[in-house]
């Protein structure tokens, strides 16, 4: 009855205000002037389709169509040139600045020209150019936060005398170089003053973000030399961006005597914030330091200084960014809340805005200006200039204060890096006036250069002047009887890791080592939140480790390719084994994700990549993920893998034998059952144990280490009811295999499963060849 009733309450009020609108309407008609009836009548005489197609490039040709059109356009270009440039092992900054000079008129508007001026129309640009400055503030500000001015002061002497000369050999080479591009390439009205400082601080600029990034990726963070140029390089942003700001105002007032004014403006309001806005935004970040205090008025204050900081520079006439800079350097130290900041402003700075630049930037480089064989050789000059001056600056003063040759090189190698900060520099002076359009390209192709060969000039370093000492974690451990090595990508499957880890080892063996390993993927990390994340992350290890009172070593590492590290991690320790975890991702394209309910239809970029460029096929044929099955062929230790499904306890045991090559899981067996609380029921369903005295004598030693907790089963058949008893299940590779390939109906009841496989040096009894097909049927 209620229904009926809504139902009828509905229809009479549709009903009754549709007829009323339509009476309304059909009055207003009445109203209307002669004007509009003529322009009514010349649209009746316009067909249908082309009044829609008017609509239609109307609506398409509107700003907002375009710039969004625009950033839909650059978002995608950037993404595949970066994973491309990731691909090659540059930093994925390349390739979002090779994106941007695609489309610009360097390649698109060269090839494309209808494309170009359709994607990328002239009046355009100013919003495109507004849009792109918000990102870079929001950028500044991310890196002002991410700089730790606590390293600065315990490294500040090393560190000045470093960074200093790696600012003065190339500014005094780039005012040198202004002797002798001046006449040619200063654009008119400028003075020999303003285009030389120019010149010299656009060579004497460091990319702290990507060196940073490096540092992680390269393993080098936690190391004495990563912490040496981390803080070098963060020395050198803020002497650059200060002498920056000065000569900005040089350049605006148009001599050194009437920028004056300038500088003491700039002088006053650095002492301003540091003094007194400072201790302020410490109260309040002391006070909201945690996820729900940081609500929508608290980021409205942060915001609001962010912005007035950057419109006092702005007005002031050191250039807005400078203050973006400075307010991410007086946000509260406290690493929680710059943690959660962060990760507020991060992704829509860096994936939205942040590429907006970069195709602004490309847009400007005309690179078919440099249309003779002398302004190439100009570029050549310039780009050496960059590179002597920043890598053999760099690289002397770290000689002079005491480090290694190699440590000196690798620190003028990283310090000779400038991607993204190089650009936003080359912007200001375009913007200004100082650079003409042949100088601004020329010093694009310098920023690419310099930036694309740190990563090979480290290798090379590697090469030939290799690192002495082993690996930390490594060199820690001593041979011991049963050493096991964890990967884990979520830190609850490292706890059920180490749970099972704690039934293999042996406990009166004091040489016993666990080492839990975590690698993390280096674009998710910055300097500011690497050190909480680590914590968090082996947190739970921890408390387990505590409970099961077992001593692990811990090791965390950014990586760029996961599988590579594991592999390598794992064949370069003295480990006995290797235990990983594998999660619902990696079931993508297997029977065994069908089965257990967890098929991912997502398909990765690099799955992709590998089809097109013929490394892979499209859909993965193997029981594992590509990764894994990776893992196994590569490792040269027996590497165990966990699939776990809610596993609480791993008091009941059962380990099947399917074959005379499950035989070597016994061994593992004998390990576990040395821990009280288990019990093991091994299941032979063929016999083989009964066909070979010696495996018996093994069973019957077993028993006798843990009288009644060790079972003998013959039987055929496994029930759900005795699947779903169980803890843990561990399991030979190849039975695993053969049972998901012949869609074992135990599949789907299974409990937690332990994959492992046999020791590649193995040697096993013989016994009767007998398919393991057969284990279908059970």
């Amino acid at each position: 009855m209620k229904n009926l009733r809504n139902v009828l309450f509905y229809i009479v009020t549709i009903g009754a205000f549709s007829a009323l609108l339509y009476t309304f309407m059909y009055q207003g008609r009445f109203l209307e002037k002669a004007n509009i009836a003529s322009a009514a009548s010349a649209l009746n005489n316009t067909s249908s389709w082309d009044q829609f197609l008017d609509t239609f490039v109307h609506n398409l040709t509107h700003p907002l169509a375009i710039l969004l059109m625009q950033i839909i356009t650059i978002i995608l270009v950037a993404r595949i040139f970066g994973f491309l440039c990731k691909k090659i092992g540059q930093p994925t900054v390349i390739g979002e600045i090779a994106a941007g000079i695609f489309l610009g008129p360097s390649f698109a508007g060269m090839y494309f020209p209808e494309f170009s001026s359709f994607m990328f129309p002239t009046q355009s640009l100013g919003n495109l150019q507004f849009l792109s400055q918000i990102g870079l503030i929001l950028f500044m500000f991310i890196i002002g936060m991410e700089l730790d001015l606590k390293t600065l002061k315990t490294k500040a002497q090393e560190a000045i005398v470093i960074s200093h000369a790696s600012i003065i050999f190339p500014f005094a080479l780039g005012v040198g170089l202004a002797l002798y591009i001046y006449k040619q390439f200063a654009p008119d009205g400028i003075s020999f003053l303003s285009f030389s400082l120019f010149i010299g601080i656009a060579l004497s600029i460091t990319a702290f973000p990507v060196l940073a990034r490096i540092v992680q990726e390269r393993g080098l963070s936690k190391t004495k030399l990563g912490t040496m140029v981390i803080t070098c390089a963060a020395t050198d942003d803020i002497t650059a961006w200060c002498i920056l700001a000065a000569v900005i105002a040089i350049v605006k007032a148009g001599s050194f005597i009437s920028s004056i004014y300038t500088i003491i403006l700039a002088g006053a309001y650095v002492l301003l914030m540091m003094k007194a806005v400072k201790p302020f935004l410490q109260r309040l970040g002391d006070h909201y330091s945690y996820k729900e205090g940081l609500t929508k008025p608290v980021v409205a204050v942060f915001f609001v200084v962010l912005l007035l900081s950057s419109y006092c520079t702005e007005v002031i006439g050191i250039h807005a960014l400078f203050g973006a800079f400075m307010a991410g350097v007086i946000m509260p130290s406290n690493q929680r809340f710059r943690n959660l900041f962060i990760e507020k402003v991060e992704d829509v700075s860096m994936v939205l805005l942040l590429p907006l630049f970069f195709v602004f930037t490309g847009l400007r480089t005309q690179i078919g200006l440099l249309n003779d064989a002398y302004l190439w050789q100009v570029t050549a000059l310039i780009t050496a200039a960059a590179v002597v001056g920043k890598f053999v600056g760099s690289t002397v003063a770290a000689k002079f204060v005491n480090q290694s040759w190699r440590d000196s090189l690798i620190i003028g190698s990283l310090m000779n890096t400038r991607g993204l900060m190089e650009l936003v520099v080359l912007n200001i002076g375009y913007d200004i006036g100082v650079l003409s359009p042949e100088i601004f390209a020329m010093m694009v192709i310098m920023a690419l250069f310099t930036t694309c060969m740190t990563g090979p000039a480290l290798d090379l370093i590697d090469k030939f002047m290799p690192e002495k000492k082993q690996n930390d974690f490594i060199s820690s451990l001593e041979p011991s009887r049963f050493t096991i090595l964890i990967a884990f990508a979520s830190p609850q499957g490292g706890r059920k890791m180490l749970r099972i880890s704690n039934l293999l080892v042996e406990k009166d063996a004091s040489d016993t080592n666990v080492t839990a390993l975590h690698l993390s993927p280096s674009s998710y990390l910055n300097q500011v939140n690497t050190e909480e994340y680590q914590h968090e992350t082996f947190r739970p290890i921890q408390e387990e480790a505590r409970k099961l009172r077992l001593p692990f070593v811990s090791l965390f590492k950014p990586s760029q390719s996961i599988e590579h590290d594991i592999i390598e991690t794992a064949n370069s320790g003295e480990f006995d084994m290797l235990m990983i975890g594998i999660g619902r991702s990696v079931f993508e394209g297997t029977f065994l994700g069908k089965v257990l309910g967890f098929t991912n239809k997502i398909i990765s970029p690099e799955r992709l990549f590998d089809t097109i460029t013929g490394k892979k096929r499209f859909f993965h044929q193997d029981v594992f993920d590509e990764r894994t099955s990776h893992i196994l062929k590569s490792v040269k230790v027996p590497v165990g893998i966990l699939i776990e499904k809610d596993l609480g306890k791993a008091e009941d045991i059962f380990i099947p034998i399917f074959s005379e090559k499950d035989h070597f899981l016994l061994q593992l067996a004998q390990k576990i059952v040395r821990t009280e609380s288990v019990n093991i029921i091994i299941l032979d369903p063929f016999g083989y144990i009964e066909m070979h005295a010696e495996i018996k004598d093994t069973i019957l030693e077993i028993g006798t280490i843990a009288p009644g907790r060790v079972v003998l089963h013959n039987e055929k058949a496994l029930e759900k009811d005795f699947m779903q008893k169980q803890d843990l299940m561990i399991i030979g590779l190849d039975s695993w295999k053969q049972a998901v390939e012949s869609h074992s109906l135990w599949l789907s009841y299974s409990p937690s499963v332990l994959i492992v496989n046999a020791p590649h040096a193995a040697n096993f009894p013989a016994s009767a060849d007998m398919s393991i097909l057969e284990a279908a049927k059970i």
